[in-house]
Parts: structure tokens; sequence; C-alpha cells
């Protein structure tokens, strides 16, 4: 079986017990599943229950699929992403993404934890991206290209929305929020990054730096989704504010920045 007809077999088992249209997605990052609290869930399906769908094997990631509501509209969210780091092909890697376009979504909103680059930014802090520098070793279109899911060569030149961008500043604004916009690294991992790397990634324009969000973004455009990217500003990457970093430290701040995430998302969902 090939990986179109994994992709066809997941979206109709899943097709069998949830038949309502869902136009949005939700992947939910590092220390972020708490973010599936704000959402009405109406079913819960298990990963492993999903046929060749991946399994979450890092500790802060769960690992199940929600129908529900958020902001007044319905989404499915993924509450447990996968990494390239963890053994996974990107093309497993971004699985998920392809199932939710063949269930019909055409907004995917995405958060991750990540390491601040710019020194503006604090732990705890929240990052709009507004684009992406890829420092993956492997494309997630690399190899057999289906042409009813997209082109051969994606056009990359507005990878994020602006108008999602342009509301979710907005939002921010009229309710006296503190929220960055910035270029985002995707790095391979699973190791945090060396004093010199993290000069390397912001002298070469980064502003946060993490291990997911590129592989399901180059495939949500390849697909012609509207994305919208934020970042929970976790750890400091920048000089003199440098630290070693537990697992904790991670979670601890991503709960931080949690409820501003939520307020954010939430409100975004309402006025799409």
């Amino acid at each position: 079986m090939d990986y179109k007809e994994q992709v066809e077999l997941a979206t109709a088992y899943i097709q069998g017990i949830y038949s309502d249209q869902v136009a949005i997605g939700i992947i939910l990052g590092t220390g972020l599943g708490n973010l599936a609290s704000q959402i009405e869930v109406d079913l819960e399906i298990p990963y492993q229950e999903i046929p060749h769908f991946p399994l979450s094997t890092v500790e802060s990631h769960s690992g199940t699929l929600l129908f529900g509501r958020l902001g007044g509209k319905k989404v499915v969210a993924m509450k447990g992403r996968f990494h390239y780091y963890e053994g996974y092909s990107m093309k497993e890697v971004t699985f998920p993404i392809r199932v939710m376009r063949l269930l019909g979504v055409q907004t995917l909103f995405i958060s991750n934890a990540s390491g601040g680059l710019n020194p503006n930014q604090e732990v705890g802090e929240v990052m709009v991206i507004s684009d992406h520098i890829n420092l993956f070793p492997e494309n997630p279109l690399r190899g057999k290209n289906y042409e009813a899911w997209g082109p051969r060569f994606p056009d990359m030149s507005v990878p994020y929305s602006p108008r999602l961008i342009d509301l979710a500043l907005q939002i921010a604004h009229e309710k006296g929020l503190k929220l960055h916009t910035g270029v985002y690294c995707g790095v391979e991992g699973p190791n945090l990054e060396t004093p010199a790397e993290y000069n390397y990634l912001r002298t070469i324009g980064g502003d946060a730096v993490g291990m997911s969000t590129v592989p399901e973004v180059l495939v949500a455009c390849h697909a012609g989704m509207e994305v919208f990217g934020i970042s929970a500003i976790t750890d400091l990457g920048v000089e003199g504010k440098i630290h070693q970093v537990t697992l904790d430290d991670v979670l601890a701040a991503a709960a931080k920045a949690t409820p501003q995430m939520s307020q954010i998302l939430a409100e975004l969902l309402r006025r799409m």
C-alpha cells in the first residue's frame, strides 16, 4: 500500500465515525496541550486507533485527535504532534496534515514551543510566526508528487497568512497583550543549540528556533491551506541569557504562555 492509499484509509476511518465537515485544523505543540481544555470536545480518537497514523513518543505530547468547537467554529485538533527527531520520516511527520486536508481543513493553526533568539523576547512570551527558515535535512515533499494534492513546485512566497497575522496583532492590541512577530528557524533536534549555533541562527535572520512546524507548513502550503503559526518562547538563546534548560523548564514556560495563546487563537476563530 502506497502513502496516498494509507492517507485515504486513515481519512475514511475517521469519516466513518465522524461525518461532519471540518474546515479548521489545530496542532497543539510541546507543553501546549492545555489549549485543548478550551475546546468543546465532541469526539476523541486515540492515534493508535487510526490506520497508519503515527504515535507520539515524546512524554509532553499525548496522542489524541480531538473534534469539537473553539471560538464557535468546528475544529479538529492534534493533541500531540510528531517530530523528525523521533525517527519518523518527513512523510510520517506530516501524515496528519494530509488527513486533515482530505477531511476538509482549509485553515491550519500551528502552535509550538521555541527558543527565543531576539533580545527583545522574554521567557513565557508569545511570537506570531511571520516566516521561517528551513534547516531540516529532509523535505516532506521529496519523492512522488500527487497532483491532486498539490503542485510539484509549490510557491512559498507567503507561507503564513498576512490576514491572520494582522488580525492576531489587532486582537493583542485590543486586549493589551504583548505579542512579538518574527522568523522561526526549524532544526532537526533533539538537542538544544550551542551558544555559537544560537548566534548563527540569529545572524541568518531567526527570531526563534524549534524542532517542528516547518514540515507541517510545507505540506499545508502544498495542499493550499491558509496557515497561522504561533510560538511560546520557552527558553532564550540570547548572549548573556543562555543557561541549561530541562524539559520541566520548557513545560513551565509553555504553561505561562498558554493563556495568552488560547485567548488569541479562540478570538481569531471567532472573527474568521
